[in-house]
């Protein structure tokens, strides 16, 4: 296989990653087109061990890393809100968990990624485990048609803490249950059995209200074209369950993020 196309059958996935990374399909993207370009001007830099998966994730990696502000870590209060605390996080730990719980990579690999060891990796990924678990619960939406996926994914987000608002099977169940109970989270699959949309629900309910939301499917890369608008946080059927709480994190993280920056007094 030509090592353009070795690359390019992961380029969706790691686009995916870098948006769980960044929290925004702008940011990721840029940091995924720096990789290609540094790439380009390094074509050996693909060679190294581990095969070429491993080689552009850790490529994308050095230049992440490389930003002195996706290093940085404020000094935590013991007192300080969970939430807060979250914020507060190294990002190193939690590249590691989205490494191995979102990207599926062996320790081994995800070691490799890191440029360390696999029991520095095990312990950035409990870390991370650590500080995932002090966030606070929050109201959870999911839209998905599938009984035992629906009932799959309550389980889930009530073994995490958190509390399931309803599960709405078309469009107009989705819309009725959101606007009665205003969610701090929604789960959609995208396309609905009845033909109806998830995907467009959910654009729907986001001219009334800001919610994070995770978007459930099995054909990714449907989604990942960098053609039109497309969702930052993405799920591929079948889930693992680590997945899904390591993708939850994210999105809420993000979100409470940007609400305490809007809370900040503008000079």
């Amino acid at each position: 296989m030509l090592k353009s196309q070795a690359v390019a059958q992961y380029l969706p996935f790691l686009r995916r990653y870098a948006r769980a990374l960044t929290g925004s399909q702008q940011s990721g993207d840029a940091y995924v087109s720096a990789t290609l370009e540094a790439l380009i001007a390094d074509p050996a830099a693909i060679e190294e061990a581990g095969g070429p998966r491993v080689a552009l994730y850790g490529l994308f990696t050095k230049l992440w890393n490389s930003v002195a502000v996706n290093g940085e870590k404020s000094p935590v209060d013991p007192d300080m809100p969970a939430d807060l605390r979250l914020a507060s996080l190294t990002p190193k730990p939690r590249q590691a968990f989205l490494l191995v719980a979102l990207e599926g990579f062996s320790e081994e690999d995800a070691a490799k990624i890191l440029g360390t060891d696999v029991s520095t990796l095990r312990s950035l990924v409990e870390e991370s485990g650590r500080e995932l678990a002090a966030e606070i619960a929050t109201d959870v939406l999911i839209i998905e048609d599938e009984t035992f996926i629906a009932m799959d994914l309550e389980t889930l987000v009530e073994s995490l803490g958190h509390r399931v608002l309803g599960i709405a099977r078309t469009h107009g169940e989705a819309l009725a249950l959101a606007r009665k109970k205003s969610p701090g989270l929604i789960l959609a699959d995208i396309q609905l059995a009845d033909g109806s949309s998830g995907l467009d629900a959910v654009n729907e309910l986001l001219k009334s209200f800001e919610v994070p939301v995770i978007f459930i499917t099995a054909y990714p890369e449907r989604f990942l074209t960098g053609e039109r608008p497309e969702p930052a946080f993405l799920i591929a059927k079948p889930f693992q369950p680590a997945m899904v709480s390591a993708i939850a994190s994210q999105a809420l993280f993000f979100a409470r993020n940007a609400r305490n920056r809007k809370k900040e007094p503008t000079h």
